[in-house]
């Protein structure tokens, strides 16, 4: 089975999160994505499960896609070529969703991963989702809203381009950088007040990963790192209105979040 959505925010502290095999097929858009963020998009797809078919898509007799090939060989990528046979018309969008089909009908897989910025894949994202399969979209904030939430989950690729340039010039960095003071707004905090409601127990405590499942599935592109967090713990712990509790986990050394909204006192 798929990994669900964020099954891989560390529900459990110090505990690694369980390795999912899950086999995915990537499909790149190479005219809406940037090759920077190649690789912070394997390590991410790398947490759903196994990258079994990796392709990309464009017209590689174009100038535009030569910073591509690089990447292509480093990353073991298929590039599929499709011709631009009229101008200001994107055929590549086409290709891929021929190709998608295919891959649904031809491959046992448990999910696709649709990296593009472009709307065209909305109904698409859909279709697949109609068969039972888990779909994750990838592609920049200017991505349409109807794209991001036909998607099980939605990452934003930008910040794959910063966790990647973070991880690439760590050494050169201070030990502690200072972090920016987190003002939370109205609407993220309803929603997260919202989804430890309902997953509360009669005490009112919240078991993280139920809430960050009930988050995912309310709204599909929310990510704790959105917002300057690596973990949704992380999140909670920088919102005054929550407070958190660790409980040992069964048959493990390792701890179990909850959270809550604070009492008044």
């Amino acid at each position: 089975m798929p990994l669900l959505p964020f099954a891989h925010f560390n529900a459990v502290e110090n505990q690694p999160s369980e390795i999912s095999q899950a086999k995915l097929a990537v499909l790149i858009d190479a005219d809406n994505t940037q090759p920077a963020i190649i690789e912070g998009l394997l390590n991410e797809v790398a947490k759903y499960g196994i990258a079994s078919v990796k392709r990309i898509y464009g017209d590689w007799t174009n100038t535009n896609l030569r910073s591509w090939k690089e990447k292509l060989l480093a990353n073991a990528i298929q590039p599929i070529q499709q011709f631009s046979y009229t101008s200001g018309k994107n055929s590549t969008d086409s290709a891929m969703i021929i190709d998608a089909m295919d891959l649904l009908y031809s491959e046992k897989l448990d999910g696709f991963c649709v990296v593009s910025s472009d709307s065209d894949f909305t109904r698409l994202a859909s279709r697949l989702r109609e068969s039972g399969r888990i779909v994750y979209g990838f592609g920049e904030k200017k991505t349409p809203k109807a794209f991001v939430s036909v998607c099980d989950k939605f990452i934003y690729t930008e910040i794959l381009k910063d966790n990647q340039e973070e991880a690439d010039f760590e050494d050169n960095r201070p030990s502690e950088k200072p972090k920016k003071e987190f003002k939370v707004d109205r609407k993220l905090l309803k929603l997260l007040r919202d989804a430890v409601d309902d997953m509360a127990e009669e005490s009112g405590w919240a078991y993280l990963g139920g809430v960050g499942q009930k988050i995912n599935n309310r709204v599909a592109d929310f990510d704790p790192r959105n917002y300057g967090f690596k973990k949704l713990g992380d999140l909670f712990r920088a919102i005054p209105q929550f407070e958190m509790e660790e409980r040992p986990r069964a048959n493990s050394s390792g701890k179990q979040l909850y959270i809550r909204w604070k009492k008044k006192h």
